[in-house]
């Protein structure tokens, strides 16, 4: 099994490409060890000493590391987990555990509809090539609320692209929008 590596945006974060489907739908991202309960992937990456998150996308593992941790050391341990994982036969998530968080159970008024298109056909394919994903939260008297995982989630650039590159554009295409604002 020929594992790819790509670098991101974040330094502490690696976009490792298995050449294989991780997830059948939706992203899934585990930023503590009890949260990966449900993934025995992420809990296998999680016992590398260093990770300090793990994202799992359509065809991508995205793993954050410690800030004083090198890339040199942990990254042959990483690719030997993910490797370990795919030839175990095990699954990536628990089945009936995948979800994908930009469906949501309410309705969707007008404005609320476009802003997830945006998202889904002009920002996420962007951003999950760089091993991250930002999922809308909610919107409000025209802030939109984002959610950012992956490589998104802590990398120094993630307030600008934000600001000047996502909030530029949903105010572009819906007026209505004032503001975008990350939430936790």
């Amino acid at each position: 099994m020929f594992i790819q590596t790509e670098q991101t945006p974040n330094p502490s974060t690696l976009k490792f490409l298995p050449g294989r489907v991780v997830l059948e739908q939706g992203t899934a991202d585990f930023a503590t060890v009890d949260a990966a309960t449900r993934s025995p992937l992420a809990r296998r990456l999680f016992e590398v000493e260093g990770v300090e998150r793990v994202f799992l996308g359509s065809d991508f593992v995205t793993v954050t590391k410690a800030v004083t941790q090198d890339w040199q050391i942990m990254k042959p341990a990483v690719l030997g987990g993910i490797m370990e994982h795919f030839t175990s036969g095990e699954p990536v998530l628990q089945p009936d555990e995948t979800s994908d968080a930009t469906v949501s159970a309410e309705e969707d008024d007008e404005i609320v509809a476009q802003i997830k298109e945006l998202l889904d056909t002009r920002i996420r394919p962007a951003v999950a090539q760089d091993g991250g994903d930002i999922v809308f939260h909610s919107y409000e008297d025209g802030v939109v609320y984002l959610h950012m995982q992956g490589s998104c989630s802590g990398c120094p650039s993630s307030t600008a692209t934000l600001k000047m590159g996502i909030e530029n554009l949903l105010r572009h295409y819906v007026p209505e929008v004032i503001e975008v604002r990350p939430v936790a």
